[in-house]
């Protein structure tokens, strides 16, 4: 086979292998000499089976492809299963697992992914990210196409992700990165290639735009096959940029989908950071306050409650491009660049600039989450081009009196995800040859040494070329800190069967836990996307998906590992395992695919059962961390950013839905008003801070269906009335009083709940209350459901604080006692955005 310009076969990892020398093939485990490969970036699944014959020959098995129609997350697993039976095979002799990493729909490939991450981790072998594209040219070339072709996959919203190929006996060679671009704009760039023929599934809608410019293939090359998936191994591995039997080498952390643009809502804040319009310059960092998520010394999590030192990461503005040009003059041997310079830079969309914000030692009190936008100094920036698949490197710098404090890497990670999502899977920079301080930092992040350019700076020192992947995340859950949720003191007992592993992955956090048969959480660990949507207001659906899939191999990985250490072990697997369990509904559906691909495939591949949990069913036996003998019959108020509503519980997994919310969600209210006083998002945690330094009587704010006489909410009128009255008063003059109106609608929404509560209890005679969701940790509501309770003499249950917002602790006390009456799902079921809780499973 020939080699290829640029393989477009491989993951991140992989790539970094062309700069060093091949070492020699493993030897395969007599039992271990299957590849297993599929697709399902498009309409279809794909399957590839071939078996290791020996040194590095794939013989194939079988190859299928399987119309789906939007139901791949149904019928992946189980052709996979009737694939593996039909061809006499064991998964215990799978050695690796291949995955189509797209281009193309953000859903199919994620389907993909994640469920080839969890049978890679769970049968601890490789996972190799191959090119959906390059899969469609092989089996062309497979198929006796030969000379110049065109792949045009399918981008959505008139736009096609088209990359040109030549083809010969020898094999195929890519011709340019992957892109996204407009249809017709993609099909006038193939004008004037003789003998050019097309392929892909864009030919089913823009069929006439390409037939203009060459031959359009018949419908049987407009998908990857099996074969295809297979001989793009073969070639990635002939070249020596895979090796099936490295395990470590092919982490299925590291294997990332190919997405070519960032999501919507970041390109839209790109497009507004780039503007010098007065809406843009008002604070100069989104219009938000600080929240101390990030710390300088990044190996000591913050605790965002203390006043702490910290930086704010957030893309570059045109707000501070002069503050940017400042900077690059004090700290940049050379020609710095210049303010114009740079704020010509923000509106290109094959740029990514980062900024870093924050007070420097000596100057000034430390940050809190309280501090202004307009108080804090940019300390460090840093920005790239992305061309051709490749991340260059333009500029990154950062305040001399805070290095080694970890802001150049945090921006070198941010810039790099982005990079990433606009197609780059290289990295290529210039670095002073006298610099050896950045040339170290640099090959900390995995680049390496290229060549010379000699003379290249204007004073005449030569400039080292660095190479390699683009840098991945800092941290090993997809750039994000995961921590322990449980307090469990350390043993070295057997647990007690059985050993229920738990998924969370519903919102924006990716979570897990293993819980015995007893209910102790052996392990509760989760990793908050916080950062990540605190600038957009609220949580971005889109983006939420994309961190799922980075972070939840590590978290699963965190898990086992502070699992093992309580036993007193040295590890524990999928293997020890009873069952894999996995929150199905309700929730945003994108980031439920991810959590139910990955426990689906990782229950497949170690044969365990897989169970469903209902995400409000988890809420309730939250109450049972921290008070294991609670019991039904219970009334339980589930307030969170999703759902509000009253249930009677009377019995696990026997529940009647007393009322619920007829609009807003309890804690969309809070972020709302937030919003609309600037504090920030989340708004639970700052409205209730603030609200205790004000006057909760001081605005007669309505309680909405106080007196209807049933036990419904409605918190669209109060959430109108809180911002009319911030309009009112910003436009008679008068600056809000925030700490008041926060205390006065926290107030007008306990009001509400505590009678609604109330009347519950009444209606149906129990003695028992309880709370769940994220805004049961408002400490005000807390207080008056403990003088409610205690009036009326009824037992009050709450979650402990770190167990009221999404967890995979209460997931997996859910899934225990499914497990003990053998409630299990099929490996065809799928994630779903709306679940009744009233027929829970």
């Amino acid at each position: 086979m020939s080699s290829s310009k640029q393989s477009g076969c491989l993951d991140a990892q992989g790539l970094s292998a062309v700069v060093r020398e091949r070492a020699d093939s493993a030897v395969p485990a007599p039992d271990r000499n299957l590849v297993l490969a599929f697709d399902t970036s498009n309409e279809v699944v794909t399957l590839g089976l071939a078996r290791i014959a020996s040194g590095t020959r794939l013989d194939m098995i079988e190859s299928r492809v399987i119309p789906a129609r939007r139901a791949s997350n149904t019928q992946l697993i189980p052709q996979i299963d009737r694939l593996m039976s039909e061809a006499g095979e064991r998964r215990g002799n799978i050695a690796c697992i291949a995955v189509g990493r797209g281009p193309g729909s953000f859903t199919g490939v994620r389907i993909a992914m994640a469920t080839a991450k969890g049978m890679a981790q769970a049968l601890g072998v490789g996972l190799v990210g191959l090119s959906t594209l390059d899969a469609v040219a092989w089996d062309a070339q497979l198929k006796g196409v030969r000379g110049p072709l065109a792949v045009v996959a399918d981008a959505m919203r008139g736009e096609v992700y088209p990359v040109a190929y030549a083809l010969s006996d020898a094999g195929i060679e890519r011709l340019g990165a992957d892109r996204v671009v407009k249809a017709p704009i993609a099909a006038e760039g193939f004008s004037g290639s003789d003998g050019l023929r097309f392929a892909g599934d864009a030919l089913s809608k823009y069929a006439d735009l390409f037939a203009e410019h060459g031959e359009l293939l018949s419908e049987g090359h407009w998908y990857a096959t099996g074969d295809g998936l297979i001989f793009c191994l073969q070639h990635a591995w002939d070249e020596g940029l895979i090796d099936p039997f490295d395990a470590r080498r092919h982490d299925p952390a590291l294997v990332l989908p190919v997405y070519t643009r960032l999501s919507d809502a970041e390109e839209n804040e790109r497009t507004r950071l780039s503007s010098l319009e007065p809406r843009n310059l008002r604070t100069g960092v989104q219009e938000a306050r600080v929240q101390a998520h990030s710390s300088m010394h990044e190996s000591s999590p913050i605790d965002a409650n203390q006043v702490v030192r910290g930086v704010l990461y957030r893309p570059l503005d045109a707000a501070h491009v002069d503050d940017v040009a400042t900077l690059e003059a004090r700290v940049m041997d050379g020609d710095p660049w210049s303010a114009r310079m740079i704020l010509n830079e923000l509106p290109q969309r094959d740029r990514v600039w980062w900024a870093a914000y924050g007070i420097p030692d000596g100057e000034g009190s430390d940050i809190t989450d309280e501090t202004a936008a307009s108080d804090l100094r940019l300390v460090g920036y840093a920005g790239c081009l992305v061309v051709d698949g490749e991340m260059q490197v333009l500029r990154i710098g950062s305040d001399e009196r805070l290095r080694r404090r970890g802001i150049a890497s945090q921006l070198m990670a941010r810039m790099a995800c982005d990079a990433r999502d606009l197609g780059a899977d290289r990295c290529m920079l210039e670095v002073r040859a006298g610099n050896h301080a950045a040339q170290e930092f640099y090959r900390s992040m995995g680049l390496s040494d290229a060549g010379v350019r000699p003379r290249y700076y204007s004073d005449g020192e030569d400039a080292l070329i660095m190479t390699g992947a683009v840098p991945t995340s800092m941290h090993h859950a997809g750039g994000m800190e995961v921590r322990e949720q449980a307090e469990n003191e350390s043993a070295s007992a057997e647990p007690v069967r059985p050993l229920i592993f738990a998924i969370e992955s519903s919102c924006d956090e990716t979570a897990a836990s293993v819980v015995d048969g007893e209910g102790n959480l052996l392990a509760d660990v989760v990793a908050s996307q916080i950062d990540f949507h605190s600038r957009f207001g609220g949580v971005v659906p889109e983006i939420a998906s994309r961190k799922h899939i980075e972070a939840i191999c590590g978290v699963c990985g965190e898990c086992f590992s502070v699992a093992a250490d309580h036993l007193g072990r040295s590890d524990l697997s999928w293997s020890d395992m009873d069952a894999v369990s996995v929150t199905y509904a309700p929730g945003l559906v994108g980031a439920l695919v991810v959590g139910v691909a990955f426990a689906k495939g990782a229950a497949w591949a170690v044969n365990k059962p897989f169970i469903g949990v209902n995400h409000l069913e988890g809420h309730l036996y939250a109450n049972k961390i921290g008070s294991d003998d609670v019991e039904p019959p219970m009334v339980a108020s589930l307030v969170s950013g999703g759902n509000t509503l009253l249930v009677h519980v009377r019995g696990w997994g026997d529940y009647r839905v007393l009322g619920s919310t007829i609009d807003d969600a309890v804690g969309e209210a809070f972020d709302k008003v937030a919003k609309a006083l600037g504090l920030g998002y989340p708004g639970g945690p700052v409205i209730s801070k603030l609200a205790a330094k004000g006057d909760p009587r001081a605005i007669a704010f309505p309680r909405a269906m106080m007196h209807s006489g049933d036990l419904r909410f409605s918190l669209s009128g109060l959430k109108t009335a809180v911002v009319s009255h911030i309009n009112a008063e910003r436009a008679a003059g008068r600056e809000p009083n925030a700490p008041d109106i926060a205390a006065s609608f926290q107030q007008a929404v306990i009001d509400v709940q505590v009678a609604k509560s109330a009347a519950a209890l009444d209606e149906t005679g129990v003695r028992t209350f309880c709370l769940g969701g994220g805004v049961a940790a408002n400490p005000a509501l807390r207080e008056a459901y403990q003088e409610m309770c205690a009036e009326r003499g009824v037992r009050l249950i709450m979650p402990p604080l770190r167990s009221c917002g999404d967890n995979a602790g209460m997931i997996a006390l859910v899934a225990l006692d499914r497990y003990r009456d053998g409630r299990f799902f099929g490996l065809d079921a799928d994630a779903k955005a709306r679940a009744d809780l009233e027929q829970p499973y």
